[in-house]
């Protein structure tokens, strides 16, 4: 079997040069042809590392994740949001070697027998979670959903906080009333967005049960909703949306009705799709590193099943405040 020795000693360089071109070190500084004679004398020796190609074989030889979606497919055509999370899902299996099965609507349609891992992606309803083999109960991760009381481990975003840090932010502008305008799922249940929400606006008192309004997740759903407020004649003049897709038709109402942005209205949004800074005018909005979300999933599974861990985890991926052209005095324009 090839060493690193043997490989130095052919392409006349040092031990630790090999090591490191072999280990793609980035701050390695070393020219571009020494490092491909490294690699072909690497290859032509049949050298095999004894950690990351040994890992990525034995995670093509072990596993097979489901992930179980919480939603129909196309709610993925309408929110970036979610189709970003199974690109960060998709992406980390194909990088790990591990075979992947989604199955949506938390429907499981498909054979659980060779299943190592299951992600479930929003909140699962336990009966669907009881269809699922008991000897997987210690192989599950729910993404995009957390709860303390879950012996699952979890990768969500901090709701409470970004909640928080957009109503203080409005408070500090001077707003005393604030509304909202989100989805809900097809079974009635309130989205987490707007639980978190409402929850700390009603502890400020700057939320109120009637400057809520809900539909879906469609830009048409944020377009009527905004109609509907508006028609009122008395309405906030801050606005939380649940997700850039939903602000976009929030925009293209308020336009329509005449008033100006953020002079008369303004709204943050959730989320950060790349349009976001193509809006008229660019939306304020929170930044959440959704793909991580998913990618991060799959990564606790592997780690839990490779250390033999107990302990559940709950993983909160960044977020952050972006705000440009939809809000009064931003501190940041982009």
């Amino acid at each position: 079997m090839a060493t690193l020795k043997n490989i130095a000693t052919e392409a006349g360089v040092s031990l630790a040069t090999v090591s490191r071109v072999l280990n793609d070190d980035p701050t390695l500084s070393v020219k571009e042809e020494t490092k491909r004679r490294i690699l072909d004398i690497a290859e032509k020796l049949e050298y095999r590392t004894g950690s990351s190609k040994k890992s990525t074989k034995e995670a093509k030889q072990k596993h097979h994740f489901l992930a179980l979606y919480n939603y129909k497919q196309d709610a993925e055509v309408n929110d970036p949001y979610y189709l970003s999370i199974r690109h960060g899902i998709e992406t980390q299996c194909d990088k790990l070697g591990i075979t992947l099965t989604n199955c949506y609507h938390s429907e499981i349609d498909v054979e659980t027998q060779k299943i190592t891992g299951v992600l479930l992606v929003g909140k699962t309803d336990n009966s669907t979670i009881s269809k699922l083999p008991k000897r997987l109960a210690d192989s599950i991760c729910y993404i995009d959903f957390s709860d303390g009381d879950s012996t699952y481990d979890c990768v969500d975003v901090d709701l409470d906080h970004i909640s928080k840090q957009v109503i203080e932010f409005y408070i500090q502008q001077g707003y005393g009333r604030i509304g909202f305008i989100g989805g809900q799922r097809e079974n009635g249940i309130v989205d987490m967005r707007e639980n978190a929400f409402v929850e700390y606006g009603k502890l400020k008192g700057v939320v109120a049960e009637t400057d809520i309004y809900r539909g879906d997740l469609s830009s048409l759903s944020g377009y009527n909703l905004t109609k509907e407020m508006l028609a009122k004649g008395d309405f906030p003049k801050a606005l939380f949306i649940a997700s850039d897709p939903i602000a976009i038709g929030v925009l293209r109402a308020i336009h329509e009705f005449g008033l100006n942005i953020p002079q008369d209205i303004a709204l943050i949004s959730l989320n950060d799709i790349p349009t976001a800074c193509f809006t008229f005018p660019p939306l304020s909005t929170v930044r959440i590193h959704s793909e991580m979300m998913g990618a991060q999933g799959v990564n606790l599974l592997v780690e839990k099943y490779r250390d033999k861990r107990e302990v559940p985890l709950k993983v909160y991926v960044p977020s952050k405040l972006k705000l440009r052209g939809t809000t009064k005095s931003p501190f940041e324009f982009e």
